[in-house]
């Protein structure tokens, strides 16, 4: 991950190419982050490429909706043969595609915005269980544009306005550093002081 996230900095240029492309390729659930897709994309945005900042947002932003597309066609063509698989066996397990199913009867569209926010392969896990169990997929892509907008425009302005200030931060995580220092030193010198003094008095 680490190398796609320099080629992605080096390359800035065609970053918001790359990034859709990555994101597509995470719904085939290879090893890819979406989650440090997003940061790097947010903080190019700020920082080094600011001219392509709504064509980050919406590479982001198709990707990671199409991405689901992939995952969930995946779990409704492949599901079961892919339970067989020791890899997705515990991803797609039916107690978990149990769980899934009742909550979309109970919360609908409430599921895919909180699957959003969950990282770490949970999300390609609602997607593909959403699959398996049949679900609507007419329903599935309605909820989940909802879902992955509200999602990605939290994400990218969230870490896109921490890009902005990061110069501001640093400077007064500096100051803060500085204060702590100088109290740590005063600590330090009246500790001292109080233990001469008390030794003097001892004496």
């Amino acid at each position: 991950m680490e190398q796609l996230v320099e080629f992605i900095i080096k390359n800035s240029q065609y970053a918001p190419w790359v990034t859709f492309g990555l994101i597509l390729l995470a719904g085939f659930n290879l090893p890819i982050s979406i989650d440090i897709l997003m940061v790097v994309s947010a903080f190019l945005a700020a920082t080094t490429i600011p001219e392509s900042t709504l064509p980050l947002y919406f590479s982001l932003l198709f990707g990671c909706y199409f991405s689901a597309w992939i995952a969930y066609w995946i779990g409704r063509k492949f599901g079961v043969k892919l339970q067989r698989i020791r890899f997705f066996s515990k991803m797609l397990n039916q107690n978990r595609l149990d769980k899934i199913n009742s909550f979309y009867k109970k919360y609908g569209l409430f599921t895919l915005i909180v699957g959003r926010f969950i990282p770490l392969g949970v999300r390609n896990c609602i997607f593909m269980t959403s699959g398996m169990s049949k679900f609507s997929f007419k329903k599935f892509i309605f909820f989940d544009a909802i879902a992955c907008l509200t999602w990605t425009t939290i994400c990218f302005y969230s870490f896109y306005s921490f890009g902005v200030n990061y110069q501001l931060l640093i400077e007064k995580i500096k100051i803060l550093n500085l204060y702590i220092f100088l109290a740590f030193s005063v600590t330090v010198i009246a500790f001292i002081w109080y233990k001469r003094k008390n030794k003097k008095q001892t004496l």
